[in-house]
């Protein structure tokens, strides 16, 4: 057994197999194109508020920081001040979001301490320094489906967000030519800045043309609608809300934005491989930094309110244990 590490700041145990379970089909090379595993045709949703980065670089994409209390009423308050002051807002005074804003940093911090408790130095260190070195195997063999996917960027998205950005694994897929891009990269782990600035630099992205931010996927500090497509691999397994993070992924899509996907996702009902996956999920949540094995995630991907959905399956031998996986395209 070997424990891996994954672009989501998650650690998975991969099972390395010479043999193919008799339930996962066997693996295909990547197809030209992406055929629907499923598409759904759904509702738009309404924006989601705006919120907040610590601080506020480069231009105007940077959010004003979110209330300290609004996670919480994001979920269930249904605070009269806060609709009161809503109902204030029509006025155009100012541009108040259902969620409030403040003007503190520490407002910020504390949505983003809720989400994702502070870690020690030292572990989030050693995290990052497994991530950056223990993937080789499990990006070799997905390196074609991703090749793919991200294809569908070219000439369609020049300021893109990756979530979960880890280390910066997929920056190669999708940069091109770097000065043509601005790229935003999420990460709770803050320890995972320098690896994914190498990796951009790595690529020909100039550093004026990427920043690193502190946060996590359900609080996304980035105004509305302000980047062309969002970029996520192996991230919903671990984050607190998938609900929450795919309204926000929607929220800073512009209209006709691009959502990118590879997740893995909970095996079919009644395998063994189910079976081991619903035993392990309570410790695999424990070790890994809050990884999930048994999510649904491909079916909330398709009821979270996108206009359309193309989205695939694929089973990788490196990765048995946390298979399968679902990757595509969700369009705003």
């Amino acid at each position: 057994m070997v424990v891996c590490s994954s672009p989501a700041s998650s650690v998975f145990f991969f099972f390395p197999s010479t043999s193919r379970p008799s339930y996962c089909p066997k693996l295909k090379p990547p197809r030209p194109k992406i055929s629907p595993f499923s598409w759904a045709i759904l509702r738009k949703d309404s924006s989601s508020p705006a919120l907040a980065h610590p601080e506020a670089p480069r231009g105007s994409d940077v959010a004003e920081p979110l209330a300290s209390d609004s996670f919480c009423s994001r979920i269930s308050c249904s605070c009269t001040r806060r609709q009161f002051i809503q109902a204030a807002a029509a006025t155009a005074l100012f541009p108040l979001c259902p969620s409030n804003a403040s003007n503190s940093q520490s407002d910020y911090m504390g949505v983003l301490n809720k989400v994702h408790p502070p870690r020690p130095d030292w572990y989030e260190e050693f995290y990052a320094s497994v991530m950056e070195t223990s993937m080789k195997s499990y990006e070799a063999e997905i390196a074609g489906y991703k090749s793919q996917l991200f294809s569908n960027l070219k000439g369609k998205a020049q300021k893109i967000l990756e979530i979960g950005i880890g280390t910066g694994p997929n920056l190669k897929y999708y940069v091109g030519d770097g000065s043509n891009f601005r790229v935003f990269g999420v990460d709770p782990n803050r320890k995972m800045a320098k690896y994914a600035q190498a990796a951009a630099v790595a690529v020909g992205l100039p550093l004026a043309n990427f920043q690193f931010i502190q946060a996590v996927g359900e609080a996304i500090p980035l105004s509305d609608a302000s980047v062309d497509a969002v970029v996520g691999t192996l991230v919903l397994c671990s984050v607190k809300d998938v609900d929450m993070t795919l309204k926000e992924v929607k929220r800073v899509l512009r209209p006709g934005g691009l959502y990118l996907f590879v997740e893995h996702v909970a095996a079919k009902d009644g395998t063994v491989l189910r079976y081991i996956q619903s035993v392990f999920d309570p410790l695999q949540q424990i070790v890994s930094d809050g990884c999930h094995l048994t999510r649904e995630t491909g079916m909330q991907i398709s009821e979270a309110g996108f206009s359309g959905v193309e989205l695939s399956m694929a089973f990788l031998s490196n990765a048995s244990f946390i298979s399968p996986h679902v990757y595509g395209i969700a369009y705003k």
